[in-house]
């Protein structure tokens, strides 16, 4: 375009067709839509530019009109088009002479002067002929693209991780095409997040996370799953992180399900969370629709780990954290009505949290501490030569297993343990063994510690069990009830052992997994399947049961970094 002669022009090198009918040799000028332009190409054929046999012959003027255009155009450098141009003519006359060798071609770059130098004698380019003109035509066309593939690969390149936009151009086995303006985006569907959809002409926010070469070709990879993608989200929706007054110290996610984001404010008077929030959630809320309904939770950031590490578990309720630096290892304890909001729906809230402060988080109760803290000293205490001064020095550590002793080192043990090094590689090479051989003294300690029931008392249980279960089932044939094999005594219902009456079995709401056992068995038998009325000692059983306790679905609560 050609704003400051007057008039607008476009300039199109080797091409192909020619909109007026009039094929070149070497470049093409189509000069249209202006009054200024008709004039041009008058002028041109009236035999400025056009000679008798239609071969244009290139004025000085008119190379440094289509280098400008170029450059204004595509956006390329002056000088690689002025190669370009030389390296089309220069193959062009290696096929017209005999000793392609001695063929130099000059541009000047200020009057725009062409010299096609063969042996020292100086040949006007229109004189190499039709077929070369082709041939010069198709390597001007690939030094074009190959120049503007390389401008594109050094913009994008410096784009990485940058949020963009654009339109969808087309889907195809999943992949998802995004128009950027300027070149062509692919949406993988690995980088697609769970149950989206996309439509043709729907307008798509990504990052960008990959821009490579494939094939002299240009493949700009988009994210949408990437944690950087609400990073970016949250630095559009929130000026205060644009001005660097909140800081996001850390994003992680499972895409579609959760995520959490760590912020920090410099400013003391400012509250980070709620300035990521907005006023009603005016602002989180923009992000949430973007992600399509994936749960964030923002955590405030802080430089001590204990209290880092219970932030990044919200919402559930924290107790105390313990850090054991040798191990990377955060044990958490909750109280036994948090332990599943800590873990999280199969995990996802631990897991998080300790890909977030990047410490290996276990949750436990006081009980279940209690209770590992003494198989691991009765594991330890079972090598040669571990006393139980150095099994608690190695509990106080946070090593409750075969496993975490040997992650240590020989060099690490003999530190903590204050012994020499060949002891503590004997230690580390008992303790292979024994994980080796699948042994754990600890569970086989529990095992024979186990009381049995006597003989007489099993007995004698079983007789009272048989005729409390005669008394439900003559009481509920009376009544009309099918009562199934292997249901629990009146006897039992009635003292609350653990069992479930009908139709309380209900399933653990929230994160934990449903309650499974014999509970579940005596509400199929005796629950909602039934029908006709029911007996009063049914009834008395019913309303005597309790309900059995939740189960998170990972009682230990360990998520590795």
């Amino acid at each position: 375009m050609f704003g400051s002669h007057g008039y607008c022009s476009t300039i199109l090198v080797g091409w192909g067709a020619c909109e007026v009918g009039v094929s070149s040799h070497f470049f093409v000028w189509i000069l249209c839509r202006w009054p200024a332009s008709r004039r041009i190409w008058h002028e041109a054929c009236s035999g400025g530019l056009l000679g008798r046999a239609g071969e244009v012959a290139m004025k000085n003027e008119e190379v440094l009109r289509l280098v400008e255009a170029l450059h204004r155009e595509r956006r390329l450098d002056k000088e690689t088009i002025f190669r370009g141009i030389e390296a089309a003519l220069l193959v062009a006359a290696r096929r017209r002479f005999e000793e392609p060798d001695k063929v130099e071609v000059k541009i000047n770059r200020e009057t725009g002067e062409v010299q096609v130098l063969y042996r020292g004698e100086v040949h006007r380019p229109e004189e190499l002929g039709r077929i070369a003109a082709h041939i010069s035509r198709q390597t001007l066309m690939q030094k074009i693209r190959e120049a503007e593939r390389e401008r594109l690969y050094d913009e994008y390149a410096d784009r990485v991780g940058e949020l963009v936009q654009g339109n969808i151009t087309r889907t195809e086995r999943g992949f998802v095409a995004v128009d950027l303006g300027s070149i062509e985006a692919i949406l993988p569907r690995s980088e697609q997040m769970p149950r989206e959809r996309f439509r043709v002409g729907r307008r798509v926010r990504a990052i960008i996370k990959e821009v490579r070469r494939d094939n002299n070709r240009l493949r700009i990879v988009l994210s949408r799953t990437h944690p950087d993608f609400i990073r970016r989200l949250f630095e559009r929706e929130v000026p205060e992180i644009q001005e660097n007054v909140i800081q996001i110290k850390g994003v992680v996610r499972e895409p579609g399900m959760r995520a959490k984001v760590a912020v920090a404010s410099v400013d003391s008077r400012i509250d980070c969370v709620g300035a990521c929030v907005g006023v009603r959630g005016s602002r989180i809320k923009s992000v949430l629709d973007e992600l399509g309904g994936e749960k964030i939770d923002i955590v405030r950031w802080n430089e001590q780990p204990q209290h880092f590490i219970a932030s990044a578990l919200q919402p559930a309720e924290v107790k105390e954290v313990m850090l054991f630096p040798a191990l990377g290892r955060a044990i958490v304890l909750v109280r036994e009505d948090q332990l599943s909001q800590a873990i999280g729906y199969q995990g996802l809230n631990v897991r998080l949290a300790s890909r977030l402060t990047g410490w290996e988080i276990e949750i436990m109760t006081e009980e279940e501490l209690e209770a590992e803290a003494q198989r691991a000293l009765i594991r330890f205490t079972s090598l040669e030569g571990v006393t139980a001064d150095l099994a608690d020095r190695l509990i106080e550590q946070g090593i409750l297993s075969y496993s975490d002793l040997l992650s240590l080192g020989p060099q690490l043990v003999a530190e903590l343990l204050e012994i020499p090094a060949e002891q503590a590689a004997a230690l580390l090479e008992q303790a292979k063994e024994k994980v080796r051989a699948g042994e754990d003294p600890a569970e086989l300690a529990a095992r024979s510690t186990t009381p049995e029931e006597p003989p007489a008392a099993a007995e004698q249980q079983g007789k009272e069990e048989e005729r409390d279960q005669g008394g439900l089932e003559g009481g509920a044939e009376d009544a009309g009830v099918g009562v199934e094999e292997g249901s629990t005594s009146q006897s039992e219902q009635a003292g609350g052992e653990g069992s479930l009456a009908a139709g309380e079995a209900e399933p653990a709401t929230g994160e934990s997994e449903p309650v499974s056992g014999a509970g579940a068995e005596v509400g199929a038998g005796t629950g909602a399947e039934q029908s006709g009325p029911v007996s009063d000692e049914t009834q008395l059983a019913q309303h005597s049961a309790e309900p059995a306790p939740e189960s998170p679905s990972n009682t230990n609560g360990k998520a590795g970094v």
